[in-house]
């Protein structure tokens, strides 16, 4: 599945969307480069979720968590990680398992940026977000489902 996103706010309102069809256990993977606006999904997709606090890039502080609010949240969290730094390390796969994320991926929904080839082993099933930036400030969006029922969910999207 693709999809043209002309402004930030489109890309805010398209991670809404999908974030109708997410639930605790689904991992999706960002990838893109640099400003691409794989942080600008992930607020859309806490904001449908309905989860606490700012939702900002997690570079530095590697991963945050960001509960569900008791009054307009669905009762998922959110787990948003970074492991962009962590790709220079000696042994990324160490670190990423020194976060643990796989004590939280059943019961939240966990966004990963820069994740790919290091934490798919999480769960059976993923979804691949591949967000180019082009020229002129357009993003285009790659949805890739990887095992489960990933494309039936995605066709709920078109």
């Amino acid at each position: 599945m693709r999809v043209t996103l002309p402004t930030v706010a489109d890309t805010h309102a398209f991670g809404r969307r999908l974030a109708g069809v997410l639930h605790a256990g689904d991992l999706l993977l960002l990838t893109g480069p640099l400003g691409a606006g794989k942080t600008a999904l992930t607020q859309g997709i806490g904001a449908g979720l309905g989860v606490l606090g700012d939702i900002t890039s997690p570079t530095f502080v590697i991963a945050r968590v960001h509960r569900p609010d008791p009054v307009r949240g669905r009762g998922v969290a959110l787990v948003h990680a970074d492991a962009y730094r962590l790709g220079d390390a000696a042994d990324p796969r160490a670190e990423i398992d020194d976060l643990d994320l796989d004590a939280s991926v059943d019961d939240s929904v966990t966004v990963v940026e820069w994740g790919e080839g290091l934490v798919e082993q999480l769960v059976d099933a993923h979804l691949r977000v591949r967000i180019d930036r082009r020229d002129d400030d357009t993003r285009l969006v790659e949805l890739e489902p990887v095992g489960g029922d990933w494309a039936a969910r995605l066709a709920a999207l078109a």
